[in-house]
């Protein structure tokens, strides 16, 4: 650390807290339970799949209806 903070001109504390910021990173990313994470990630795919159905069945609906209206109009 000593070697990186001259070749640097970085204070150790500095190089320090960047190691243990890494580490504590590592930890997390250990203990992150893979399974727990994959659905985490399908949930929110779904949800997303769910709000992207009905923005489409909205925009469908009001470009019939905006049709319609206009047909009555002439």
């Amino acid at each position: 650390m000593a070697e990186a903070s001259r070749s640097y001109d970085l204070a150790p504390s500095e190089i320090e807290s960047w190691v243990e910021d890494g580490r504590k990173g590592m930890e997390n990313a250990l203990k992150a339970n893979s399974q727990d994470v994959r659905e985490h990630y399908e949930s929110q795919l779904k949800e997303l799949q769910e709000a992207y159905g009905e923005a489409m069945l909205e925009l469908c609906t009001r470009k019939n209806c905006s049709r319609l209206l206009g047909e009555d109009e002439k």
